[in-house]
């Protein structure tokens, strides 16, 4: 059964009108699928063939051929797992599998040789909520990629052709779902006739063209369980045999007919389907379109239901209203379906095999990994040969070793942690006595340009407020190298351009160069004994030539050069205050590190940054121009819901006394000397630390607007200082602050108060990423 969009609602409400979107098209699908049934009920077809009885197999022991049915309901089919837990105790041998969605899910693994107790171990380990999301685990994500983050907040999926907006066919791509079937399937990758499974097996899935029902009797499991279960408007679609594949619920929700071509005698079907609600149940849009989508998929299945002998037995697991897509619910559901399989042990019983028989059937279909291969090469698939060479660098640590399937799942996080593809997958193939791999690796349907917005806000609640708002452009694969052309646009209190041009030097994107153009305003305060004086309006513009080099996706180290011109204007002071230009000529070198996990909330890993920038006059820089060092380190550590986060930074400009204004380092604002307005400290030196501690206090779930919620303070010990020498603990201030974090769809949202230990005290609405 596709999952309801209704039980969806958080995400797809916080995707505003993609969700609806979404939605109305799910909908008319589903409506214009009930039409053509009524009219002209499509036949189901296998993934080659319409569907044909088979004839019985025989059996020496003579006793009927068994089926099982497993109906599709998103969460609610754990239950399934419940009731073959039940089926192993009473000793009920199984013949044969059909499943639809999350039934195929259950029944593939079951026909794939393991048992009950080990899907119900799977399942339960899975982390369902990063399962149902495309983003990479950021630890695994590109370098690159990871630099985006850090001012580029919504992660709208959108793409950019021809000036418009593209959406992806799906909210969810389903690799991460794709990747978990497969390291649940890795014994059975070599087989490709679904009859050779320890227990034959069909996967339905419905064919978004025609609206047929298409049985999957051959191919790769964890890709036909993965079609079955790609819910319209969810998930994307699944492209197989040149058909586009979407959940089988649509069409049979419950494959009656799919299980008796396989020859069986007998029946046990599993029926978790959404029922239908009461009228006072209906009380919205989502609920009213939930409705008729149970409607049209109870229809279906009450006709194949009709089609059962008194000898078949029927379970209908009493799961109530219990959410199609709250797998929160996943081990409550298996223990209903545990309990609704004994209800009907009596007629289970019947079907039993003596302890003898039944440890024979279990030796023929338990789970037997296959024989060690050696990896011979690597090749792209049809579909991705534009991409062999980056495929090739990335596979290179699997070729010539026995295959391990760590190393490849690390392999594949790498090439789609590059952000350019969809979907990364794999299978094993044979080139006459060689071993390999061939690699499916599907651009964006959406790319290969894209945009990301970025929104920073924020109000300390005495009339002082700023406001930036920006956009990225990104268009990539200009070459076969993965050139790319990045743009920033920035309006607001600190407008802002930059462009540049980012170009590997190599197909494993470890060595760069980086040609830039950039302008920016920003206002720049003068203070005297912390009192502002006067305020300017700096505009700024270079252009520069950067060359780096990346180590894995953790860091890379980066030189360069800039040059480019400045002015100052008088905002805010004395008219009789000098207005000033300069120049600016500069080289640097910056070493990068980051392995957080998290950006918004780290809860796990560290980040540094540490830059030398040397102005030299022969580059065109003014004659008071200084050189300047600077850092910046955080490390995180969680213990359940518990953070502890230790963050220092620094900078010094090494001739501080001839050093100019427009080069001082500032402090002031949230955890940046919380109880100080913002920017209100200002010199040619300045070092901060803090300790952050935060507890999860909320999490994710079906509720509107149910978001990760955090509570917690810091202290802070920092300042700025005209001469290095005056820095130590006793002349740093000390200040703190206590803060509710919310982790929402647009970047993380904070309400905090400051204190400093000169009684100074400041509030805090702020948007944006503090750390």
């Amino acid at each position: 059964m596709p999952v309801p969009q209704a039980a969806f609602a958080p995400r797809l409400l916080r995707a505003g009108t993609v969700a609806v979107s979404t939605l109305l098209t799910s909908i008319l699908l589903l409506a214009s699928v009930a039409v053509a049934d009524a009219v002209d009920p499509p036949p189901a077809a296998t993934a080659s063939q319409a569907l044909v009885p088979t004839p019985a197999r025989g059996d020496d022991s003579g006793r009927p051929r068994i089926g099982l049915v497993l109906s599709g309901g998103g969460a609610r089919g754990a239950a399934h797992v419940g009731v073959i837990k039940v089926l192993e105790e009473l000793r009920v041998p199984i013949d044969a599998v059909a499943g639809t969605s999350m039934g195929a899910i259950v029944g593939g693994l079951y026909a794939s040789g393991l048992s009950a107790q080990e899907i119900e171990t799977a399942l339960l380990a899975i982390d369902w909520q990063d399962v149902f999301t495309d983003r990479t685990s950021r630890t695994e994500m590109a370098f690159r990629r990871k630099q985006d983050d850090q001012n580029f907040l919504v992660r709208l999926p959108l793409g950019l052709k021809d000036g418009e907006f593209v959406l992806p066919k799906g909210l969810i791509q389903g690799q991460k779902l794709t990747q978990a079937l497969r390291g649940l399937t890795w014994h059975v990758n070599a087989v490709e006739d679904f009859d050779n499974l320890p227990i034959p097996y069909r996967a339905v899935a419905t064919d978004l063209e025609t609206g047929q029902a298409i049985v999957l009797d051959h191919g790769d499991v964890a890709t036909a369980m993965r079609a079955s279960m790609s819910a319209p408007g969810v998930f994307a679609p699944v492209t197989l045999d040149n058909r586009m594949l979407i959940d089988g619920g649509i069409a049979a929700n419950l494959p009656i007919e799919a299980a008796r071509a396989l020859g069986v005698d007998r029946l046990i079907v599993v029926d978790v389907s959404f029922p239908l609600l009461p009228r006072d149940q209906l009380a919205t849009a989502l609920e009213v379109s939930n409705q008729a989508i149970a409607i049209m998929v109870r229809r279906e299945a009450q006709r194949q239901r009709a089609s059962l002998a008194d000898s078949d037995v029927v379970i209908d697991p009493p799961l109530g209203n219990a959410s199609s897509a709250d797998f929160r619910q996943v081990r409550e559901a298996m223990v209903v379906g545990e309990r609704a399989a004994r209800d009907r042990r009596a007629r289970l019983a019947a079907l039993a095999l003596e302890p003898h028989a039944y440890a024979r059937y279990q030796e023929k279909r338990r789970r037997r990994d296959p024989p060690q291969v050696q990896v011979d090469f690597v090749r792209a698939a049809p579909e991705a040969q534009s991409y062999q060479n980056t495929i090739a660098a990335t596979f290179e640590p699997v070729v010539g070793k026995p295959l391990d399937p760590a190393q490849l799942e690390r392999s594949i996080a790498e090439l789609y942690g590059l952000d350019t593809f969809e979907t990364v997958d794999y299978r094993v193939v044979r080139e006459g006595e060689r071993t390999g791999l061939e690699i499916a690796a599907r651009r964006k349907s959406w790319g290969p340009n894209y945009v990301r917005f970025g929104l920073n806000l924020q109000d300390d609640f005495e009339g002082n407020n700023s406001f930036n708002a920006a956009a990225r452009f990104i268009v990539t694969e200009i070459n076969q190298l993965g050139g790319e052309w990045v743009t920033d646009v920035q309006v607001g209190e600190n407008p802002r351009f930059v462009t540049e041009f980012y170009q590997p030097l190599n197909y494993g994107a470890r060595w760069f160069v980086v040609p830039s153009l950039g302008f920016e305003i920003r206002n720049l305060q003068v203070l005297e004994d912390q009192e502002r004086v006067a305020e300017y309006r700096v505009r700024a513009g270079a252009a520069g030539v950067d060359l780096g080099r990346e180590f894995g996706n953790w860091g890379e180290v980066r030189t360069g050069i800039r040059r480019g011109f400045g002015n100052a204007r008088l905002r805010i002071g004395d008219p009789t205050l000098p207005e000033f230009e300069f120049d600016l000529g500069e080289f640097f070198t910056r070493l990068s590190y980051d392995k957080l996990d998290n950006v918004n909330f780290p809860r796990h890993g560290a980040s540094l940054t540490l830059e030398w920038t040397a102005p030299r006059t022969s580059l065109g820089a003014d004659s008071g121009s200084s050189d300047r060092l600077e850092l910046d380190w955080l490390m995180a550590r969680s213990f359940g819901r518990h953070t502890l986060i230790s963050w220092v930074s620094g900078g010094s400009t090494l001739d501080g006394n001839e050093s100019a204004v427009q080069d001082f380092f500032s402090l002031g604002g949230f955890l940046r000397m919380s109880g100080l307005r913002q920017d209100s400290l200002s010199g040619p030196h300045y070092g901060i630390g803090r300790l952050i501690y935060y507890r999860q206090i909320g999490r994710p779930g079906p509720g509107f607007l149910n978001v990760a919620a955090y509570a917690g303070l810091s202290a802070e010990v920092g300042n700025t200082w005209d001469v290095r020498g005056d820095a130590s603990f006793g002349s740093a201030r000390k200040d703190g602050s206590i803060f509710l974090g919310l982790d929402t769809f647009f970047g993380p949202l904070y309400l905090a108060t400051g204190f400093d230990d000169e009684g100074e005290t400041a509030f805090y609405l702020f948007l944006g990423r503090p750390f």
